[in-house]
Parts: C-alpha cells; sequence; structure tokens
C-alpha cells in the first residue's frame, strides 16, 4: 500500500489499520461511541453520512453489525481515502463508498432504502469560532457542505419507515439536533450524555431516531469516560471499549 507523504497508517482497535492524513482528523472517542450505539443487525443494510476516514463503518463492519454500508462523504480527497482503507482491510465488498454532498444523496445511490443511517456531523456552525487553517478540518467541523438539517433530511430520504438514525454530536447544540430530527418526521428514542468525569459538564451526547415513531424518549444513565482524578477508565466505559457496544450485560 502506496502512502501519500501526508498520510500515515494506524493500528486502532479490532486490528483494524486505518490510514490517516497527518493534517487531518484523527480517530477518537466520538467515531468510537457512533460504532458501539450501532445494534448488531448482521443482515441490515446503513449508510454513513460524513464517512471522513471510513472508521466507523469499518468497525461495524468487522464487528459485524450489519451486512453492508453506504459511505457518504462529500470530499474526494477522504472519500478515495475511505476506499483504500476499506481495502486495506479487506472490506471492500461490504462498503459502497459515494463522493457526493449530504444535500444531493437519495435512495436511488443507495440502491434502496436503508435499515439505518448513522452519522458524526460537523457541529459548528459555518460562521462559528476561528476558521481551521486546513480546509479539510473545516469542512469536518463546520457546517459549510451542509448543516445538521440538511443531515437529518438525508436521513429521512435514505431509511425505510420504521429505520433507525444513529447520531453522535455536542450538547450546546441538542435544541438544534432535535429541532432538525422532529422537522423530518425522524423521532429522538433514546439520548445518552457522555461526560469525561463526574466533576465535568457532558462533552457528548448520543442519540438515536427513529422515522414515523410516536414520541416518547427515553434519556439513558450518563456514560463517565474516567475515573475522577485519573486517566484511567471507569468499569462501564472500559466494557463498552472492550466490545464497541453500548449494550451491555447487566
Amino acid at each position: 500500500m502506496i502512502l501519500n507523504n501526508d498520510e500515515r497508517i494506524n493500528e486502532i482497535n479490532e486490528n483494524l489499520k486505518l490510514i490517516e492524513k497527518k493534517d487531518g482528523l484523527v480517530f477518537g472517542t466520538d467515531a468510537y461511541l457512533l460504532s458501539a450505539i450501532l445494534p448488531s443487525r448482521s443482515r441490515h443494510r446503513g449508510a454513513e453520512l460524513g464517512a471522513g476516514t471510513g472508521v466507523v463503518s469499518l468497525l461495524a463492519l468487522t464487528k459485524k453489525k450489519c451486512a453492508h454500508i453506504y459511505g457518504i462523504e462529500v470530499q474526494e480527497s477522504f472519500a478515495e481515502l475511505c476506499k483504500r482503507n476499506a481495502t486495506l482491510n479487506s472490506l471492500d465488498a461490504s462498503f459502497t463508498v459515494i463522493n457526493k454532498n449530504v444535500r444531493d444523496i437519495t435512495s436511488h445511490d443507495t440502491e434502496g432504502e436503508l435499515d439505518f443511517v448513522f452519522s458524526n456531523p460537523p457541529y459548528m456552525k459555518s460562521t462559528s469560532g476561528k476558521a481551521n487553517e486546513s480546509v479539510q478540518k473545516n469542512i469536518a467541523r463546520h457546517e459549510i457542505e451542509g448543516d445538521i438539517s440538511d443531515f437529518c433530511a438525508c436521513a429521512k430520504r435514505l431509511l425505510k419507515h420504521g429505520g433507525d438514525f444513529y447520531v453522535v454530536y455536542r450538547p450546546d447544540r441538542l435544541s438544534d439536533l432535535i429541532f432538525a430530527l422532529k422537522s423530518n418526521n425522524l423521532e429522538p428514542k433514546r439520548l445518552t450524555f457522555i461526560y469525561p468525569n463526574s466533576t465535568t459538564p457532558p462533552c457528548l451526547l448520543l442519540i438515536s431516531a427513529k422515522l414515523g415513531a410516536k414520541s416518547g424518549m427515553i434519556v439513558d444513565e450518563p456514560i463517565f469516560i474516567y475515573r475522577d482524578g485519573t486517566n484511567e477508565y471507569t468499569e462501564r466505559y472500559a466494557q463498552i471499549y472492550e466490545k464497541c457496544s453500548l449494550e451491555l450485560e447487566k
């Protein structure tokens, strides 16, 4: 496998090898938790909106959580990177990469409606914060090529009635997320807040929504990543990290 000068290979969870841009976004907690929230439905087909390096999809496929995933990625360089990462991990047959904006994607692109869709969408408004020097990071983090409403509208177009949409997002944008979901007939069903530890505010949230469902949402117990005052994982997070699943044995 020939690497470009701006790339490197890292070995991550599940023995996956991941080509990453040296100046791009790296695999982190948000991506791993998004893969962990996906349930195991071995025959289901899904799509990732904003696939980046493809890591979340590749983790889900490696854990045999589904049969096939369509990775939607607007940046041509990252779409090409997704394809190489799939090849590097022998997952080409079950991972189809589409270089297209979420605003333009329909179920025709995915050969029919899907069972589930998931996303780690840009969480900063296009006008907020300091623009990053890297154009790639700017597009990944800011709502330049699509805002949360565009991502939710795309999920609605792709899903079967009763299909599920999974999102990892920032707590300070929760109201925008809920509004965008409900505006697209995606009813929020489960919400989990992620905290660095028990003494700090939440840093992430996980939410699942169902297309065409009745109202009613469960707020799950929070997940704390670290034991207070240490860099050690809590028992629960260590289990999630080991199993790549939030559905742990009680």
